[in-house]
């Protein structure tokens, strides 16, 4: 007799609608028909005795469909179970689901980047060497997980190279002020970071991974969302409690996440703490990009949220140029106010030019009137930019200064004047008010310009050409200098610690370093020729690229920072399962971490060597995700609390530097 199982199997399968071409039940397409309680999907269900008792009850002679138990029935991995998930089922590893807002569970790691496909490649192309398994971990899992851990192969790098570390260097206040880069494991890292340095950064800025469909994760399935946002969920509650009072997160994303991150962030940090979102401008049209799609996707974003409400970021210019909106010239502004005579740029040029009025500029100038007349009007507005005026309509003015504006309505081309206490004075003119474009310059990288405050959203930041900054290539998977250093002069100041623990290559150490920021990197995976440690340390020797030109930055190198790294545990293993070859390396690392790995409570050895033959049918990444899931995640990095075990081998000028650390 079949079971429940195959009976639902049997009679969803009459229902093509949820059948792939290679003859599959797919399982995401009945969720969401039951979801929207599909009539003909809920007919089929009725047509079989035995399902209809499963999945419907009576209330008052009316047949309700229990939709919930249903997806969470055809969610279930014992229903359509791959090879994996049945040999997993068999040696009894399982887990279970819960909301995310109440779930407790930890997801290890998702250390990959955002990847942009090129035109011409294909998914596999882009592939990194390295195989990853992100696992998450339920409550019952985790008892030591995020203890403090040691760190180990502690160097102070400078230009004269590396060197042994001989000590922390501390502020009057106790607090390391030595930049930091960790490797290992963020979230680990994260809570080991917490003793030292809780309340104390003003700074988080992470570029984390988008969960675009086009990275390794697959967006499209349901679980890959809701375990991504469990990811960002864990170390963003961490990032948290490591704020300062007055510190700000800011967190790059695009619209897959957007929506989904801003609620989580609501949560954590809430929405009265939330800033104005910013709109970069990321992309162009001229790309493969443009050839399908339309509207054309050119933007990114950055979620900017304070630790306390009422934070006040620091003022920051932007140059604009001439506006045409600077449309008045003062002839006699040496006069008193009342006495002004207001004139038209545009009527000056056009006399300038012998013209009467602008269709007598057209005719004289052609096709190219208008950019002509723009250019004598800037050009006109620079050199009289003192007695240069717009004409404003002012939002929600005063009483007084209300009744100003009415005055200057009833009585045309004449000025009033309301003079402010320990502020320039307000002139309405025709009942608007008057801005001089003198006001708007200012000293911008060494140059006195036209400007305007910084708003939301940022055109002026190229992402393009920045492959080369910093020395390092990693193309599709670093944000611009000049991003950083925005953000950097928008909320801290010289000696704030700047924390970005999805450090990649290292873009926002490079900025902190050069503009005198202490900062911490955390980052697990090593990218090589292009890690964060090589761009530092081209950083230190005087890198001239990115932002090292700027005239508030004049970079010339110098500086130090220390490396270290989680002391591996279980996560030796994990690497050498990762490196294995064949299923007759795995076996010998299964034979080897019986005797000296710390396995899961979960994993009974005798049942998995029982179950020998359906482990060595696996194909080999299943083996190696079945070998990882074994390994206990609450000793992956050596605890803190057993530093002195002699079985963890910690030297003794590490115990040193660790006791140092977490003083």
């Amino acid at each position: 007799m079949k079971n429940i199982f195959e009976q639902l199997t049997d009679l969803l399968i009459k229902d093509e609608r949820l059948v792939s071409q290679n003859g599959e039940l797919l399982k995401n397409q009945t969720q969401e028909l039951a979801r929207k309680n599909d009539p003909e999907l809920i007919k089929l269900l009725l047509s079989d005795k035995a399902i209809k008792q499963h999945f419907f009850f009576e209330v008052e002679k009316t047949l309700i469909f229990d939709k919930e138990k249903f997806i969470r029935f055809i969610s279930n991995k014992q229903f359509l179970p791959d090879s994996y998930t049945a040999f997993k089922n068999k040696i009894g590893l399982t887990a279970g689901d819960e909301y995310l807002s109440e779930s407790k569970e930890v997801v290890l790691a998702w250390p990959y980047k955002d990847c942009v496909l090129e035109g011409g490649m294909t998914k596999e192309d882009q592939k990194r060497d390295e195989i990853f398994y992100n696992e998450t971990l339920a409550p019952d899992d985790i008892n030591r997980l995020l203890d403090a851990k040691v760190f180990t192969n502690f160097k102070r790098i400078d230009k004269k190279g590396e060197h042994k570390l001989d000590g922390f260097k501390r502020d009057e206040k106790g607090t390391i002020k030595d930049n930091l880069i960790i490797k290992g494991n963020n979230l680990l890292a994260l809570a080991s970071l917490k003793k030292e340095f809780a309340g104390k950064v003003k700074l988080i800025y992470i570029d984390p991974p988008y969960n675009t469909g086009d990275d390794s994760f697959g967006y499209n399935d349901s679980f890959n969302h809701s375990t991504w946002l469990t990811f960002m969920k864990n170390r963003l509650m961490i990032a948290y409690d490591l704020l300062d009072k007055d510190g700000v997160i800011f967190v790059s994303i695009n619209h897959i996440e957007l929506a989904y991150v801003s609620i989580l962030l609501d949560e954590i940090f809430g929405r009265g703490n939330k800033l104005p979102i910013i709109t970069l401008k990321a992309g162009t049209t001229a790309s493969y990009r443009s050839i399908n799609d339309c509207p054309v996707n050119v933007t990114e974003y950055v979620l900017v949220y304070s630790r306390t409400q009422n934070f006040k970021p620091n003022p920051i210019y932007r140059e604009t140029g001439y506006s045409e909106d600077y449309s008045h010239y003062i002839e006699n502004l040496e006069k008193r106010p009342e006495h002004w005579n207001l004139v038209k740029i545009t009527d000056l040029i056009h006399k300038q030019e012998g013209c009467k009025n602008w269709r007598e500029y057209k005719i004289k100038f052609g096709s190219n009137w208008k950019r002509k007349r723009f250019e004598a009007m800037e050009e006109f507005a620079f050199q009289n930019k003192e007695k240069v005026v717009s004409l404003n309509t002012l939002q929600k003015p005063s009483k007084n200064i209300q009744e100003i504006i009415d005055k200057s309505k009833n009585t045309r081309e004449k000025v009033f004047s309301f003079s402010r206490e320990g502020a320039s004075p307000i002139y309405c003119f025709n009942g608007r008010t008057l801005a001089f474009f003198s006001s708007k310059f200012r000293n911008i990288e060494g140059d006195i310009v036209p400007s305007e405050i910084l708003t939301n959203l940022w055109t002026d930041i190229s992402f393009l050409g920045i492959g080369p900054e910093g020395g390092v290539t990693m193309e599709n998977g670093k944000k611009p200098e000049y991003l950083l250093k925005t953000i950097i002069e928008l909320v801290t100041k010289k000696n704030d610690i700047v924390l970005d623990y999805h450090l990649g290559s290292g873009t926002t150490a490079a900025v902190s370093h050069k503009m005198g920021r202490q900062y911490i990197g955390i980052e697990q995976l090593n990218y090589g020729d292009n890690d964060s440690v090589v761009r530092l340390q081209n950083v230190i020797n005087g890198d001239s690229s990115g932002i090292s030109d700027y005239e508030n930055i004049k970079w010339q190198g110098g500086g130090d920072f220390v490396y270290m790294e989680l002391a591996k545990w279980n996560e030796e293993w994990i690497e050498k399962i990762e490196k294995a070859k064949t299923g007759k390396e795995l076996a010998k690392i299964w034979d080897e971490m019986k005797e000296t790995a710390f396995l899961s409570y979960k994993v009974d050895p005798k049942t998995v060597d029982a179950n020998a033959k359906d482990f060595a049918d696996l194909i080999i990444n299943d083996q190696k995700k079945f070998l990882i899931e074994c390994l206990d995640k609450n000793q992956l990095y050596v605890n803190l609390s057993e530093i002195e075990d002699k079985e963890y081998g910690v030297s003794k000028e590490d115990i040193k530097l660790n006791k140092e650390f977490y003083e």
